[in-house]
């Protein structure tokens, strides 16, 4: 497997993650909002993460930059990172068809929100981040240059690091007890941790 063989599935793993976004945003819109958390901090953290995941391992893979820190493809670590974005993605999806039109890209609660704690949502609080993570690292194992590979994963880190309790804060001021118990049994990133 070669390095333009990596970033070019890499690159694909990206347009599938907008291709599934795209028509749960669809819906989701439709929904009208009652409460947003959206503001030039939240637009921030989303900016950073986009940076990280889609920008700079695109000016990469268009530049070569900074080919100083380039790496050797490993075969076998390519195709862990190729199984790394499939879960990533599936978890991705999941997480969005679980939620239904509850979804959003930013901390929002919509009009007849629920509590979702079926599906993937069951074993975990938080699978949105938790693919975002999982495609994080794909992109560690499939951009073979050390500051572009971890790029995604210190933007995710940052957005999940400032964003998970204005999250969990609004869920618990929504749902109450509800979200007490459910927060009691599920974890938030990885199942049964």
């Amino acid at each position: 497997m070669t390095s333009t063989v990596c970033q070019i599935v890499w690159f694909g793993g990206l347009v599938a993650w907008f291709i599934i976004r795209y028509p749960f945003e669809r819906r989701a819109k439709k929904v009208r909002v009652i409460k947003s958390l959206f503001g030039w901090r939240e637009s921030g953290l989303l900016a950073l993460a986009f940076v990280g995941l889609f920008i700079i391992p695109l000016i990469y893979a268009l530049s070569g930059f900074p080919a100083s820190l380039d790496r050797p493809v490993v075969p076998a670590i390519a195709i862990l990172g190729v199984a790394t974005l499939c879960a990533a993605l599936l978890l991705f999806y999941r997480s969005h068809a679980d939620l239904g039109r509850n979804w959003s890209i930013s901390l929002e609660l919509r009009n007849e929100h629920r509590l979702v704690t079926t599906g993937i949502y069951r074993i975990i609080r938080h699978p949105m981040y938790s693919s975002f993570f999982l495609l994080a690292l794909a992109q560690i194992m499939l951009v073979p240059n050390w500051f572009a590979g971890a790029s995604g994963l210190l933007g995710v880190g940052i957005l999940y690091a400032f964003r998970i309790r204005q999250e969990e804060r609004m869920m618990l001021e929504r749902f109450g007890a509800d979200y007490e118990r459910y927060m009691a049994h599920t974890a938030r990133l990885i199942p049964w941790i």
